[in-house]
């Protein structure tokens, strides 16, 4: 099974999570092979020059190659490059699980957190863009932790589907 993985990968904590992650995959099975885009040089080192076609025609292409897709849809909103990639995912049917850690989805049925709600300017909780959320839910899933993710991926490189 080909994955790819979609994350920021601009900032050493991107570079260390991604690390962190896709290393734990790929303990998963010999059979699982995951691109990590920080890891193509070609495209990626960010001392050496790379143009906006050899990046998309890279990355795209590993896109279309993978059986299944993890996005990670942290930060202040998703990554530009990782809300792309996930709507290539979507156009050709490869599935994806939405990696969603922020904390500020706990409490979520908290009376006051509620009632803020109705409050100008005190949001308690994050929003991601529903559009890519929406093509996620289409063919995946999002999940809100890492031992979620490994389980879901555990389960689905076994041969299971989402939503079993």
């Amino acid at each position: 099974m080909k994955i790819y993985f979609a994350a920021p990968m601009f900032a050493k904590s991107d570079l260390l999570y991604n690390e962190m992650i896709v290393k734990r995959i790929r303990e998963l099975s010999p059979d699982v092979a995951i691109y990590l885009p920080q890891e193509n040089e070609s495209i990626n080192d960010k001392t050496a020059y790379a143009d906006s076609k050899m990046i998309a025609l890279a990355d795209t292409e590993k896109v279309l190659e993978s059986d299944l897709m993890i996005a990670l849809l942290d930060g202040l909103t998703i990554d530009a490059g990782v809300a792309s990639e996930i709507g290539v995912a979507y156009a050709k049917g490869i599935p994806v699980i939405g990696l969603y850690t922020d904390t500020r989805q706990q409490g979520g049925t908290h009376p006051q957190k509620i009632a803020a709600l109705q409050e100008t300017a005190e949001n308690q909780f994050h929003y991601l863009n529903l559009y890519t959320v929406g093509l996620i839910k289409l063919n995946g899933q999002v999940v809100s932790s890492e031992s979620e993710l490994f389980a879901v991926l555990e389960k689905y490189v076994a041969g299971g589907a989402f939503h079993d």
